[in-house]
C-alpha cells in the first residue's frame, strides 16, 4: 500500500465525540532525549498556515509527576497532564528514557483508553517500547531504533519488529526508527491528513526531504551485528563471536550447537530467547551484511564475494541479497559507487590491485537478466550449509520475519500475522 494512503484496519474504532482530529497530544517523560521530544513539538506545535501548512493544536502532556529532566540537564514543565489526552485525536510518544524500565501505569492506561476511543497512537524511536508495554503493538508490525530492535522483539514476541523500516503505519498505530526517522513519520502523518502539498510545504519550512526511504539511505547497513546488550554475559556470546569471525566458512546450525555443547533444539531455543531471532536467519543476515561490506570496499566479483561470505553459490547470495536489500549485488555495488567519491586513482575504495569486475547485464529495473528468469531461486537442501533453506525449520520469527523485504516506510491496512508472511529464506 502506498505511503500516501490512509490505512485503516477493518476493526478501527470511531473517534470519540470529545476527541478532535486536529488535536495532537505529545506525551513527555523525565529522562527522555531532547531531540526526539522536540520533533512533534516543532511539526505540530507551530502555526505555519502562511506557508500552506494546516494548523494542528498541540497539547504537551507530562506522562508522570514533574519536574521532567531531559538530556543536558534541562528541566521541562509540561502545561498539561494525562487528563488532556482525552481531547486528542493523535497521541505521540516521542521517546522513552530507558528500555530496561517499565513505563508508568497511569500513562499506559491513558494510551489504552485513547486507542479504544479511536485516537491514532504514534511511537517515535524508543517510544515503541511504551506502546508495546501498553499492549498496542500486539500482533502488529512495528519498528524502532535498530540498536534496540532485538530487545523489543525479545521482550514482546507478539510484535512483528522490522528494524529496516524508517517508519511503519499500521493505520491507528504508527512507529518510527531512531532519531531523524521521527521527522519522516510526522511528515507522513501530515501527508495522510492533508495531502502531499501540505507535507511538501512543511518539509520546505523544516529544510528536510519531503520523503525518504530506508533503501535510499542505506539504512540497512546500520543493522550490522545488532544484538541485545545482555548477550555479552551469556555463554552463547563466544559461539556468536566465533560465527562472526568465520563467516567465510561453510557451516550449519549443528556446528554452532556443537560448539555450545547443546542439542540443536536446545541451541535454537536459547538463541531465540537471547536475540529474538532464529539462528539460521540471523546468520544469513550476517552473511548478507558481510557481502555488503565486500561489495562496497573491494573489487571482488560477485562469485568471489559469495565464496568469501560462506554462501554455497552465487545463486544463494543473489537470492538472499535481493530479499533483504531489495536489489542484486551488482546493482547494489553500482548504486553505492555512484554515490561515493572516487579515490585519487579513480578506482573505488578498496579496489587497488584488483582487476575490474565485469558488471552483470541489467534490465531497466536494475535486475540482472539471469535473475529475471529465476536464476536467483533458492536452493533447498536438508542440512545444507548456511545460504540454503533447511526444510522443516522455522524460516523467521518476530525480529527476522520481515528482514527479507525491501526497506521502505511501510503503510499497512491491518496487522500482518506470521502465517501471512511465510516465504523461503534460502
Amino acid at each position: 500500500m502506498s505511503q500516501d494512503s490512509a490505512a485503516v484496519p477493518d476493526a478501527a474504532r470511531k473517534l470519540a465525540a470529545r476527541r478532535r482530529r486536529e488535536v495532537v497530544a505529545v506525551l513527555l517523560f523525565s529522562g527522555g532525549p531532547i531531540f526526539e521530544s522536540s520533533i512533534p513539538l516543532s511539526v505540530f506545535g507551530i502555526d505555519r498556515q502562511d506557508a500552506g501548512v494546516p494548523r494542528y493544536r498541540l497539547l504537551v502532556c507530562a506522562g508522570e509527576d514533574a519536574p521532567l529532566r531531559t538530556t543536558g540537564g534541562l528541566e521541562l514543565s509540561a502545561p498539561y497532564g494525562l487528563e488532556a489526552i482525552s481531547r486528542a485525536g493523535t497521541v505521540v510518544v516521542p521517546a522513552w528514557r530507558s528500555i530496561t524500565q517499565a513505563p508508568p501505569p497511569a500513562a499506559l492506561d491513558a494510551l489504552r483508553r485513547a486507542h479504544e476511543e479511536g485516537a491514532r497512537i504514534v511511537g517515535l524511536c524508543t517510544g515503541a517500547f511504551v506502546l508495546a508495554a501498553a499492549g498496542l503493538l500486539d500482533g502488529r508490525p512495528a519498528t524502532t531504533h535498530w540498536m534496540y530492535a532485538p530487545t523489543l522483539a525479545k521482550r514482546y514476541p507478539s510484535v512483528h519488529v522490522d528494524p529496516r523500516e524508517l517508519f511503519v503505519d499500521d493505520g491507528d498505530v504508527l512507529t518510527s526508527a531512531g532519531t531523524a526517522a521521527g521527522i519522516d513519520l510526522c511528515l507522513h502523518i501530515v501527508r495522510t491528513d492533508h495531502g502531499a502539498d501540505a507535507a511538501n510545504a512543511l518539509a520546505r519550512r523544516l529544510v528536510v526531504p519531503p520523503r525518504r526511504t530506508a533503501s535510499e539511505l542505506g539504512h540497512q547497513r546500520y543493522l550490522d551485528r545488532s544484538l541485545p546488550e545482555e548477550i555479552g554475559a551469556d555463554p552463547l556470546a563466544e559461539v556468536v563471536a566465533w560465527a562472526l569471525e568465520h563467516l567465510h566458512e561453510q557451516f550449519d546450525v549443528e556446528t554452532l550447537a556443537a560448539r555450545a555443547y547443546m542439542s540443536r533444539r536446545t541451541f535454537d531455543r536459547r538463541f531465540r530467547s537471547l536475540t529474538g531471532s532464529a539462528p539460521l536467519q540471523w546468520l544469513i543476515t550476517q552473511r548478507v551484511l558481510q557481502a555488503q561490506r565486500l561489495l562496497e570496499t573491494s573489487d571482488y566479483s560477485v562469485d568471489e564475494v559469495a565464496g568469501r561470505c560462506g554462501f554455497r553459490s552465487p545463486v544463494a547470495l543473489r537470492g538472499h541479497f535481493r530479499r533483504q536489500l531489495g536489489s542484486s549485488p551488482a546493482a547494489y555495488r553500482a548504486a553505492y559507487r555512484a554515490r561515493r567519491p572516487q579515490n585519487g586513482t579513480g578506482e573505488p575504495p578498496g579496489s587497488a590491485g584488483r582487476p575490474s569486475e565485469r558488471p552483470e547485464r541489467l534490465d531497466r529495473t536494475g535486475t540482472p537478466a539471469a535473475e529475471r528468469f529465476g536464476a536467483h531461486a533458492p536452493v533447498p537442501g536438508q542440512g545444507a550449509p548456511f545460504g540454503a533453506h533447511e526444510p522443516g525449520k522455522p524460516e523467521s520469527d518476530a525480529y527476522a520475519s520481515r528482514l527479507g523485504e525491501p526497506a521502505v516506510g511501510r503503510s499497512t491496512g491491518r496487522p500482518v500475522l506470521p502465517s501471512q508472511r511465510e516465504r523461503p529464506v534460502g
